[in-house]
């Protein structure tokens, strides 16, 4: 499976995650996530945004805000882009 193409509906990563619907919709409009939509607005969630709420909850239990999880989520976002660039070059 490819984990960007999207495939779970709100419901199912709701209770995949045990996160409430709403609080998707919020770390959504908070930026922290962005699902996929279909033509009729629906959230179409992938692999990967799952696996972002994995992290985005194991860093609120650390004790992070959302703001902070935002700037942590974008840094290791910028450094996994690094490290590619990186190993391109050394090939």
């Amino acid at each position: 499976m490819n984990r960007r193409f999207s495939y779970f509906v709100i419901s199912t990563v709701a209770e995949i995650t045990g996160l409430h619907p709403q609080t998707l919709r919020i770390y959504e409009r908070k930026g922290l996530l962005l699902p996929d939509r279909t033509s009729g607005g629906s959230r179409r969630y992938s692999q990967t945004d799952i696996d972002t709420l994995t992290r985005i909850q194991e860093l609120r239990k650390a004790g992070l805000n959302l703001a902070g999880i935002k700037k942590v989520l974008l840094l290791e976002s910028e450094i996994k882009d690094l490290k590619q660039q990186i190993s391109a070059v050394q090939l």
